[in-house]
Formats: C-alpha cells, structure tokens, sequence
C-alpha cells in the first residue's frame, strides 16, 4: 500500500528542510544550529540521561554534540535522519567521556516517574521501584558497548540495523553484545534472588 500523495509530499518537503538545515550547518550557521537544537536537544539530553543517570553530565554531553554538529555535519549523507546522526553524535560523545563510565546508568529512571495504575498498591509500586533500581545496579556493571546496545534496542526500541548505523559496527555486533548483555543480566538476577 502506497502513501497518500499528500503523505508523500510531507515528506518530500520534510526531506527538502532537512538538507537545506545540513547545508546550512555545514556552513556554520548560528540560524542553524538554533534549529536543529530546537528540533532535537531533547532527544539528545534523554539519550543521554539513559546512559548517564545524571542531569548534569546529560546536559555536558548535550551541549558538547551541538559544539561538534557543525563540523560533523560534514559527514552526514542523508541515509538515516538528522534525529539519528545526533543520537550516533551522542553515542560517541558519551563513549569517550571518562566520566560516563563512572556515571550510574538511568535507562530504567523513567519508569519512577510513571503514574501508579488505577488500583495499583503501595505494595505493587515498592516492588517495581525496588525492581528498577536493581536493574539500574546491573546495567551499570555491564561494559559501555553493551550498556549501549541494551539503552537503544531495549530501552529506546530502536532495530539492531538502526543501532548498527548509529553505533558504526555490524548488526552482527549489536546481536552479539545484546544477546551478552541479556545473558549478563539474567545471571545477575538469578544472583540476586538466591541472596
């Protein structure tokens, strides 16, 4: 089933921005970089808040990707969107951050803040923040590449082929570490539950 012609025309014009917004950060335009930080700071700072479990560090790595976006963007070639290219940006950023590796790893920090369900009882929320909190335990115990691979195939939903891209290794790779990553943390757990 195709796209309506409307639909298409969306995002032909959606694609035109984008590559006029390239250019434009190729050129080092401060009209451009507004945009794009407009556009996508968000997604970069939550990112790396998942990876980082620390505001403070999260807003260092955000503003260090949109000081190195213009010189990067020399790189981008349009097969994936700019969203993408940001958060492959902020993956890199975050990778060869000394201080990422010592950070706690908050990929599971949003599920504090999610409203209790109707009926839900004291008993069932300390269950499940005692739950996330273990799972913040063992996933900063697990190597960056891997904590990598689970915040973006677990955490953000993404393919093994859009972590590949963003990562620059294999899909093969990300399967690896993922598939290591899951048999790490089910050790981990049967570990805790037997003390």
């Amino acid at each position: 089933m195709s796209a309506t012609p409307t639909l298409e025309r969306e995002r032909a014009a959606s694609a035109s921005e984008e590559r006029a917004l390239v250019l434009g950060l190729r050129r080092g335009e401060a009209e451009a970089l507004g945009v794009a930080y407009d556009a996508h700071h968000e997604a970069v700072r939550r990112f790396a808040r998942q990876l980082l479990a620390d505001d403070d560090a999260a807003e260092d790595v955000v503003h260090d990707v949109f000081v190195r976006l213009p010189s990067a963007s020399r790189r981008f070639e349009g097969r994936s969107s700019l969203r993408t290219f940001l958060v492959s940006i902020t993956a890199n950023v975050v990778r060869h951050t000394r201080r990422a590796t010592a950070r706690r790893l908050g990929a599971y920090e949003r599920l504090h803040d999610e409203p209790r369900e109707p009926g839900e009882d004291v008993e069932d929320a300390r269950e499940r923040r005692a739950l996330v909190e273990l799972m913040d335990r063992l996933l900063l115990r697990l190597p960056m590449d891997q904590r990598l691979v689970v915040v973006l195939c677990v955490v953000e939903d993404r393919t093994s082929t859009e972590v590949a891209e963003i990562l620059a290794v294999p899909e093969g790779t990300v399967r690896t570490r993922l598939f290591h990553a899951r048999k790490k943390l089910r050790e981990w757990v049967d570990e805790e539950a037997r003390s």
